[in-house]
């Protein structure tokens, strides 16, 4: 497919009063936005007019009082889109669960209940849990090691997929006048026994609408990066600029090659968040009024959290960002690698990081056709298939819909409506076989 006929790809992410940590202080906030059904609602039904593929859903397994304000009190990821997948059509519904802290066959039966309460428009985001604090609240004596993490998510989401493929597409015969309610021969039993889980199956509900839920993976790190290449459809990450972007993506598509998939097997999405004004400087401007809501102490707090919830207070702050060793290499490694990378080559001071951390500057902020035309050079450009959209300030996903994505379709890179009736037809992903069919069908 050429650049050209390429089409861009947008989710909406759903976290809270959109902006940075102290966002929900602005005027313009909903301050509950994380527990306000109204609010998700009133986002569902503005990114479904938009034509937005999907929303997407982040989550987190342990907290603190440090805590972001909006990860203290939130909807559990799969409850929420079950209730969203009854008051939407199209829109697809992304869930973030963790394979650290959950077992295969529940996660299994609970994501293919949501895909057919969906009419299969379901995504798994696959986390690892990367906060230490987890394990505390699951009766674990510690918190699994970064690759070790991977190396349970590898087996489980073989094990899901496998449960997945209990039944074929038309195994449900429901026949009244001959008393067949299925078809024994499509039926298949998983009989899995490996390192990390020993799991019999068959699962109790039938084939997905979608064959299986799109699987997402977010991060950037190695072992991230590999585990999406073997198992995921869709990668949610984030590079500073495009030129790191498209060798991220690129790096992901030889090794899509290599392992014998298709390069076009995954859809890579950047991560990033919007300010539109109506010119640069009142874009500015409004990036400012919230950041100046953040102060230091708070900004501290979030810088911690990459950091096994660290406490930076105990540094002087405006002293270069302290040596801290490995610290951060058994949470989120990428972003703790890339803080301490940048702080050192910057020669940063542990007030310039913690704020830039916390107040982070959007990817795209300007006017709307500035953000647009950002957009699509990404895109073009080969940094990305789409992009997963927060707002910077409380408003600015309403301008997003409002001002950017008609300019998006003007361009005729962005849908003016949806392709297919499930989140695999949208992002133009290939229905996945029945592993059991496909080795009967080799067989005969």
């Amino acid at each position: 497919m050429s650049q050209t006929q390429r089409q861009l790809r947008l989710g909406a992410i759903i976290q809270g009063a959109s902006g940075n940590m102290s966002a929900w202080r602005h005027p313009d906030a909903v301050a509950d936005a994380s527990i306000n059904v109204d609010y998700v609602l009133d986002l569902a039904r503005k990114a479904e007019q938009a034509k937005i593929d999907f929303l997407f859903v982040a989550d987190g397994l342990y907290i603190t009082p440090q805590s972001i304000p909006h990860f203290l009190n939130r909807f559990e990821p799969v409850t929420l889109l079950s209730a969203l997948s009854l008051v939407t059509k199209n829109i697809g519904l992304v869930a973030t669960l963790s394979t650290s802290y959950s077992e295969p066959f529940t996660v299994a039966r609970q994501f293919a209940s949501l895909d057919h309460l969906s009419g299969g428009r379901v995504g798994w985001n696959v986390v690892t849990s990367p906060l230490e604090g987890s394990a505390k609240n699951f009766s674990r004596a510690s918190h699994p090691e970064h690759d070790e993490r991977y190396r349970v998510a590898s087996e489980y989401l073989e094990v899901a997929k496998g449960l997945w493929d209990s039944w074929e597409a038309d195994a449900f015969v429901r026949d009244k006048a001959s008393g067949q309610f299925f078809d024994a021969d499509k039926l298949h039993t998983l009989n899995h026994k490996g390192k990390y889980f020993s799991v019999q199956g068959p699962l109790n509900v039938g084939r997905s609408p979608q064959g299986r839920p799109v699987v997402f993976q977010a991060g950037a790190s190695e072992a991230g990066k590999a585990f999406a290449v073997e198992a995921a459809d869709a990668i949610y990450t984030r590079q500073e600029t495009p030129a790191l972007a498209r060798e991220f993506r690129e790096d992901v598509r030889r090794q899509l090659v290599a392992r014998g998939r298709r390069a076009d097997d995954i859809r890579v999405f950047q991560g990033i968040s919007v300010i539109i004004g109506s010119s640069e400087a009142d874009a500015e401007r409004r990036y400012q009024q919230t950041a100046e809501l953040v102060t230091l102490d708070k900004a501290l707090e979030y810088l911690g959290r990459y950091f096994e919830h660290h406490d930076f207070s105990q540094y002087d702050a405006d002293a270069p960002f302290p040596a801290i060793g490995d610290l951060g290499e058994n949470s989120f490694r990428s972003t703790t690698d890339a803080i301490k990378r940048n702080a050192r080559e910057r020669g940063l001071t542990l007030r310039q990081v913690a704020l830039e951390e916390a107040t982070p500057r959007p990817t795209f902020l300007g006017t709307a056709q500035q953000v647009a035309d950002g957009l699509a050079a990404w895109f073009l450009s080969g940094a990305a298939d789409g992009f997963v959209v927060r707002g910077g300030t409380p408003t600015a996903f309403d301008d997003f819909v409002e001002q950017v994505i008609p300019l998006l379709q003007a361009r005729g890179i962005y849908r003016q409506q949806y392709e297919g009736a499930t989140l695999r037809e949208n992002l133009g992903l290939a229905e996945p076989e029945n592993q059991f069919a496909s080795r009967r069908q080799q067989v005969a």
